[in-house]
């Protein structure tokens, strides 16, 4: 046996461990064992350094091996091909994989493999496919890959992957297919993607990307190598809609793999793929991508219109992000579109009638924006259903708003926000502090709204910005406030009073108003005013308007049902009852808020007071970060900002300011990990007899050395089933936002990033409201629809 070159033994019923005597047959070049039951480890003999060896192919996918990959397979120095997928494999990929310098594809998906990629891979230049998806693997992708320009199929998706997307990839002018889905890539997509003249399949989503799509990634041709296909098996897996299954769909390399091992994909990434939801991709059409998938992540500005370009494009999915600007015209010319997802972004205009012309189009989705106008009912749109275009403010069918109503001939009922109006009060009207009197004086009150329904792009200056101006009369200011009357008020803080108001349309907005001599001079008030008024996302308090007259200031915020989160100490007063379900809502939106302002606006935000009565709630339970008071614009090159003045609450702000009155994003970061303290323990920052001469941070650090379950709420320890073992992870993670050092603590795209991986399988909070009414609020995804961006008019 000795002499035998090859053994096939593919696709049978072998179980037990593979037998450690095949090491020693060392003329064997084929060894095929895939598609079995074998297990136990892979045999540490194969390959030996004192054994002359000729493997050139070793496949063991589709077993159930364990252990880890020996390191002496990188002396099978003439190996071309090693597929280890679908099994259970831990540990590391070896760096000794690196001196394989024939190694053609690398193939290790769907197993439990952690740590790094090997940096050494840029020593394999004959790698072709490199495909480690559905793995544990960390860091970042090795810049070193670009020098492998064989490379047809890099597929890093479902990892826990970071960093920004090498521009290097770029130079791969034979990538067909780019996979890097649910990972955490961040950073801006490189331009240079466009270099890859051979990518047919693009699939990004589900990371935290942020700016614009780049016009330069649709400039490649298409063309892929003739034998790019020959002898491989392609299984495209559709999202169904299953939950925590995000992006059009998942592309997977089967050969070699029975079709009944979907079910086991199935059970470990709840993809509800066990219905037949196969569909082999086609890829004969030379020319353009025949996918794209750019969805959930934080992506802006407008949509390139040279996709339009892209003839063969079958899937475009650029859904949820916080995309603005116009569907283009020119995606009438996609005739091979079937699948158009553009929901959950800002778009704003008509819905081309050019799109009727896409005869091949069977799903769509454009709900959530901000689209006007008809739907058209012609070609295939007369078969898609209402809820395609569901909450658009503007748009109108016969299934949803009556025309007449959403074109603005009658009031509309269901859209009282005041996502549209920009309106200018020309009055004489001043508020007097202690009274809460309106009397008129000379000169004009100008009440400035902004635009908050028409959502816009990030990272833009926010000196650009363009204000377009109506008018409202003065009786709609007095009666929205009743005269500023005191049982209108809904809270107070450091710098004003807030008032409940209702306009006359229903709207109910919430006016703050700001105490005199409260730290606020014009430059302050101007600062807030440029920096709020032009910030629109999901987990931030819009600004509908503000007015500033002499000393008087006032803003208009949009009105939060549940007020802020200082319930959470009087829950009971409150009507409701925040679970574990309901703050890890919480927790994350406000995560999201911060990241936000402090990576995806240009220039960057420091808010400078964050605390739970600057969080405020939804009818949602969503957090909405609140009170850019005493915010400052940093500019994008600066690490910190200085102030004149400490800012702050007490219990919440961070060690170093009181040493060097340096803000930071750091700072907010530290200020953020007290209020997760907050939700984890129930208990104030401040206050407690509990606490001694300290405080909740050095109280819970404390008692967590010896007694860590103490410090949670014990209404959280109380569910069923108990989520110990979370409260725990989240607790690890308000710990790295509190470390004394700033740069010790993590971003709060890194925070976000670590809410990911302890994320998956939450359940649906419920909201228990005083009347003993429900209300399920679905928990967050960590993804693009989370977040949106800053605007530019």
């Amino acid at each position: 046996m000795k002499s035998l070159r090859r053994l096939s033994l593919s696709f049978n019923g072998f179980s037990g461990p593979v037998p450690e005597s095949l090491s020693k047959m060392v003329s064997l070049e084929f060894l095929h064992l895939g598609s079995n039951k074998f297990e136990g480890s892979i045999p540490k003999g194969l390959c030996e350094e004192d054994l002359r060896n000729n493997l050139k192919e070793l496949y063991l996918e589709d077993n159930l091996l364990t252990g880890f990959i020996p390191p002496s397979l990188g002396n099978c120095s003439q190996l071309v091909s090693l597929d280890l997928s679908l099994n259970y494999l831990k540990g590391t990929i070896p760096s000794s994989l690196g001196s394989l310098s024939n190694l053609r594809d690398l193939i290790i998906w769907f197993n439990n493999l952690s740590g790094e990629i090997p940096e050494q891979l840029m020593y394999v230049k004959t790698l072709e496919n490199l495909i480690l998806d559905s793995n544990e693997l960390t860091g970042e992708i090795p810049s070193g890959l670009r020098n492998c320009t064989n490379l047809k199929w890099v597929s890093l998706s479902n990892n826990k992957l970071g960093g920004e997307i090498p521009s290097g990839i770029g130079q791969l002018s034979n990538l067909a297919i780019l996979k890097l889905s649910n990972n955490s890539f961040s950073g801006r997509i490189p331009p240079q993607l466009g270099d890859c003249r051979s990518l047919i399949w693009l699939d990004l989503n589900t990371n935290l990307l942020s700016g614009p799509i780049p016009p330069e990634l649709f400039k490649q041709s298409g063309k892929i190598a003739v034998n790019f296909v020959r002898r491989k098996t392609f299984v495209y897996i559709k999202n169904d809609g299953s939950k925590g299954f995000h992006g059009a769909g998942s592309l997977l390399g089967f050969s070699g793999i029975r079709k009944e091992q979907l079910k086991r994909i199935s059970i470990r990434t709840s993809w509800n793929i066990t219905r037949g939801k196969l569909q082999p991709p086609n890829f004969y059409h030379n020319g353009s991508m025949i996918f794209l998938d750019l969805s959930n992540n934080m992506l802006s500005g407008s949509i390139p219109k040279v996709i339009g370009s892209m003839f063969y494009l079958y899937i475009l999915n650029l859904g949820h992000n916080s995309i603005s600007g116009n569907i283009p015209e020119q995606f009438g010319n996609l005739k091979n579109l079937g699948i158009l997802d553009l929901g959950s972004n800002r778009l704003e205009g008509q819905i081309p009638q050019s799109l009727t012309g896409l005869s091949l189009l069977t799903e769509i989705d454009l709900s959530n924006n901000n689209l006007s106008g008809l739907v058209p009912t012609s070609g295939k749109f007369f078969t898609f259903p209402a809820d395609r275009f569901l909450n658009n403010s503007g748009l109108c069918r016969d299934t949803l708003t009556p025309c007449e109503e959403e074109l603005g001939y009658s009031t509309n009922v269901q859209h009282q926000k005041l996502d549209r109006r920009k309106l200018t009060l020309s009055a004489n009207v001043v508020c007097l502090g202690s009274t809460l009197a309106a009397v008129l004086i000379q000169g004009q009150l100008i009440f400035v709204w902004k635009l908050t329904g028409a959502r816009e792009a990030l990272s833009i200056n926010l000196e650009t910005v363009e204000n377009s101006l109506q008018k409202l009369t003065l009786a709609d200011l007095l009666e929205a406030t009743n005269n500023f009357h005191c049982d209108r008020i809904v809270g107070s803080g450091g710098f004003g009073v807030v008032y409940k108001a209702q306009l006359k349309d229903g709207s109910v907005v919430a006016i703050k108003k700001l105490i005199h001599g409260s730290g606020q001079g014009d430059k302050e008030f101007a600062a807030e005013m440029e920096t709020i008024g032009r910030i629109k996302h999901q987990n931030l308090v819009p600004l509908l308007g503000y007015c500033q007259v002499e000393e008087e200031r006032l803003l208009v915020y949009e009105y939060m049902k549940y007020g802020s989160l200082d319930i959470l100490h009087d829950q009971k007063k409150a009507g409701i009852k925040l679970d574990w379900a309901a703050r890890k809502t919480i927790m994350i939106g406000a995560a999201r808020g911060l990241a936000f302002l402090h990576h995806n606006c240009t220039p960057h935000i420091v808010h400078r007071d964050m605390k739970s009565s600057n969080v405020l709630l939804d009818e949602n339970l969503e957090a909405r970060i609140a009170d850019f008071g005493t915010a400052r614009l940093v500019n994008a090159m600066d690490t910190y900002l200085s102030v004149s003045t400490l800012s702050g609450t007490p219990g919440y702000v961070p060690p170093e300011y009181y040493q060097t009155s340096r803000c930071s994003t750091k700072g907010d970061v530290y200020s953020y990990g007290v209020v997760l303290l907050e939700l984890l323990t129930g208990r104030k920052p401040t206050g407690s007899s509990d606490f001694g001469d300290d405080n909740l941070v050095g109280w819970v650090k404390q008692h967590a050395e010896s007694r860590k379950f103490d410090v949670f709420d014990p209404e959280l320890r109380k569910e069923d089933p108990s989520p110990e073992v979370e409260l725990v992870q989240y607790l690890h993670v308000a710990f790295a936002c509190l470390h004394y050092r700033p740069r010790k603590r993590p971003t709060m795209i890194q925070v976000m990033a670590m809410f990911k991986e302890i994320q998956a399988g939450s359940p649906k909070s419920t909201i228990v409201t005083g009347d003993g009414g429900l209300g399920a609020v679905e928990m967050v995804d960590m993804s693009i629809k989370e977040a949106t961006e800053l605007s530019k008019e």
